[in-house]
């Protein structure tokens, strides 16, 4: 029940949230070209990512879905709070991000020890979170890893 419920309230922001606080541009790709990169390229990762979880690229979310890939995150509910925690640890701040971990640590007390975790994995790696991922989608993603010190969840 509470992860239908956490999943319903992100439904329900993720429109108005893309429209009035995301100001980049979307990607000008599809999942399927994704998959024309170099097999161990981010941008294949994102497309292999996209294809096994039955996603599509979010429009002005792209970002959301690297740090999956970039941070081996599953996607579960408290996993995905736990990527928030993780961005947290690495800097961002964002009233969403604050919105997620705060209703996330709510409802997923038993989690808390994850949360944690995850949050000093984030703190543990280089600022990333910021990065223009769509200028780095031929790079190697262990490469990427290895640069910002990113550990997998």
């Amino acid at each position: 029940m509470r992860d239908y419920l956490i999943e319903k309230l992100y439904e329900h922001t993720k429109k108005p949230y893309q429209k009035y606080f995301k100001k980049n541009e979307p990607w000008k790709i599809d999942k399927a070209h994704l998959m024309d990169y170099p097999e161990n390229s981010l941008g294949f990762g994102l497309g292999s990512f996209l294809f096994k979880n039955h996603f599509d690229i979010q429009e002005k979310l792209e970002d959301h879905d690297i740090i999956h890939v970039l941070t081996n995150t599953g996607i579960s509910v408290y996993e995905e709070i736990g990527m928030q925690y993780f961005l947290l640890g690495n800097g961002k701040r964002s009233l969403y991000l604050y919105m997620v971990i705060l209703s996330g640590t709510v409802f997923y007390p038993t989690q808390l020890k994850y949360f944690i975790n995850q949050y000093k994995n984030g703190k543990q790696a280089l600022p990333f979170y910021y990065l223009d991922f769509s200028k780095m989608l031929l790079m190697p993603i262990h490469s990427i890893r290895q640069t910002f010190k990113i550990q997998n969840s």
